[in-house]
């Protein structure tokens, strides 16, 4: 008996150390990529290469219309797909009917959260670029990113729901509220702050996204401004795939091709940050 304890305190132990060892590891790899990327992209970084079009074949200049067209395509994205995602989660977790079909559509979403992103592209230049007659544009692009941030939003929306005690309902209906009023009064407000935090992280993954906004809207050179939303446009990581891979002068435009990386790793950094923000400052402030 005394063997038999010493051997399962002895795996549990190398157990926790090989999990441990696998955090570790995980934070090494993380520091080495993002200080890799601060090192050889901070000398890139001015107020010129932030606010400035790119010239001279875009080895001089800035990256300003990528940020602009980035930023534009990201919060068009946002207004897309947050009110359907929203609403798709309050129905099936709300008013829905727990049965086959409601397991069939929470299979078939998430399910698209593992289709790859280029087919996604693919299917946005089939329907809104050549189908809709949207052409290569802002929101054939947003329109193609919201589909790939929908699975997203839904989940993160419904586990936000989950996480609303069952009284919220049962005591705004006791009180003579119907089914909507308690979902909306009660049970949104509440579940808003683990929404907003999927919605932000659902935003980071698109605003790093390359395949779709290819084949539906990014350009390859573009140094104006989108003034609508059946404009092309620049984005980062279009514009950081071309100085990496596609550019005549690869050799001459690294340094700005780490300082674009170093841009776009900033803007999801902090997304990613402001959505970890909003979740400890709720589940403080949650008293139930």
């Amino acid at each position: 008996m005394h063997k038999h304890n010493i051997k399962t305190k002895l795996i549990s132990l190398l157990g926790i150390n090989f999990l441990r060892l696998n955090a570790l590891l995980a934070v090494i790899a993380m520091v080495y990529f993002v200080g890799s990327i601060f090192h050889k992209g901070s000398s890139a970084i001015s107020w010129t290469f932030l606010t400035e079009i790119p010239r001279q074949g875009m080895t001089a200049g800035g990256i300003m219309p990528a940020i602009v067209g980035t930023v534009y395509v990201s919060l068009l994205t946002l207004l897309i797909s947050v009110p359907l995602g929203v609403g798709a989660a309050i129905y099936l977790n709300e008013f829905s009917t727990q049965g086959k079909l409601n397991r069939l559509i929470r299979l078939s979403i998430r399910n698209m959260a593992g289709i790859p992103s280029i087919v996604y592209g693919l299917f946005g230049l089939g329907i809104f670029v050549a189908g809709m007659k949207l052409g290569n544009s802002l929101m054939a692009s947003a329109l193609t990113l919201s589909l790939m941030t929908y699975p997203v939003v839904v989940t993160t929306a419904e586990e936000a729901l989950r996480s609303v005690p069952l009284g919220f309902r049962e005591g705004a209906m006791a009180l003579g509220a119907t089914r909507w009023q308690a979902v909306k009064l009660n049970v949104l407000p509440a579940a808003i702050p683990g929404m907003a935090t999927g919605t932000i992280l659902g935003l980071g993954r698109a605003a790093g996204e390359t395949a779709p906004i290819i084949l539906t809207g990014a350009a390859y050179f573009l140094p104006i401004l989108p003034s609508s939303v059946t404009d092309q446009f620049m984005a980062l990581p279009y514009h950081l795939y071309i100085l990496s891979t596609q550019h005549s002068s690869i050799s001459e435009v690294r340094h700005l091709a780490y300082g674009t990386a170093l841009v776009l790793l900033a803007i999801v950094l902090i997304l990613n940050t402001v959505a970890i923000g909003l979740r400890f400052y709720y589940s403080k402030s949650k008293q139930w």
